[in-house]
């Protein structure tokens, strides 16, 4: 049964940067609020990870003191650790994401250690954030496809359900990391996961990496999926994926949700403007077609 309402949580601030040049705290912060004046009630900060290895973030405990600021918005934060989250905690946050890549090439890549390793970390990470009082939510990477390993077998999805789900995850969510599946994958996947998360929180991250993103994210939404994540722009990917780029653009996503009566937070000339501001800090022409096209209610009308 398809949902009513999708939270989408903005994304541009981690998964979007972490793939570019680092820009200033400063210019973050300029897109920051431009994102929280689309209404967003959701937005994915930053990532507490090695700035070796993902220099856009390694602002992150600096950054993270200005998002006091807006009061009215639920930050959450990226940790590959247990020392990851507790940095996250110590800076503030209150909300921890720990992906899990399903495939073990990209969790190598990723974070250098298997499948299983990463895994058996979600138990941890679980108690050190609750400790905190704070929420956890585990992200499942690479739950269609793996550039390195090809198509990932769901039973790999399902054993990091159901170690989330023991170790008292608050929610779960699936992630197309390279942008390779298709609605009825999506559909498939999503009955196989349903019935072991209970009545936990179910959310979903696709990329339009091959122009399926949208009709993926729209299917999940048919399916029951009321959680997506999204990017203004479409800014961002997997920088230890090669090919991984293309989030789903924000304001198209919204644009195909609202369009579609499902009803969603976000203001879409807002959300535009935003993505505006993202595409004049990151320097390049980003890949959102509303960006370009805009709104059809704002269309001009042009003589047939």
């Amino acid at each position: 049964m398809s949902t009513t309402h999708v939270t989408i949580r903005e994304v541009a601030l981690r998964d979007g940067l972490q793939i570019e040049d680092p820009i200033s705290t400063e210019a973050k912060i300029e897109l920051l609020e431009a994102i929280v004046a689309t209404g967003v009630t959701e937005v994915e900060a930053t990532a507490f990870v090695s700035p070796s290895k993902v220099p856009a973030l390694a602002d992150a405990p600096d950054f993270a003191k200005e998002l006091k600021r807006f009061p009215e918005v639920a930050f959450s934060a990226l940790a590959a650790s247990p020392n990851g989250a507790r940095r996250a905690l110590d800076a503030g946050l209150t909300s921890i994401e720990y992906v899990v890549s399903a495939s073990d090439s990209h969790s190598r890549s990723n974070v250098g250690r298997d499948t299983a390793a990463a895994t058996a970390a979600i138990a941890e990470i679980a108690e050190v954030t609750h400790d905190a009082g704070a929420t956890v939510e585990v992200i499942i990477a690479t739950a269609w496809d793996c550039p390195f390993d090809g198509p990932t077998p769901p039973e790999r999805v399902l054993r990091i359900v159901d170690a989330a789900v023991t170790a008292g995850s608050d929610r779960i969510a699936i992630a197309d990391t390279i942008g390779t599946t298709t609605p009825g994958r999506v559909t498939s996947l999503l009955a196989q996961v349903r019935p072991e998360i209970g009545a936990l929180p179910l959310g979903c991250h696709f990329h339009n990496t091959r122009g399926a993103g949208l009709a993926s994210a729209y299917a999940a939404v048919l399916a029951g999926v009321s959680r997506l994540d999204a990017s203004v722009g479409g800014l961002g990917g997997c920088p230890f994926a090669p090919g991984a780029s293309g989030n789903i653009a924000t304001e198209d996503l919204v644009y195909l949700l609202r369009d579609s009566g499902v009803a969603v937070d976000l203001d879409l000339d807002r959300a535009i403007a935003a993505a505006g501001v993202a595409q004049r800090l990151i320097g390049k022409q980003l890949p959102s077609a509303l960006l370009r096209a805009g709104d059809r209610l704002h269309a001009p009308a042009h003589p047939s």
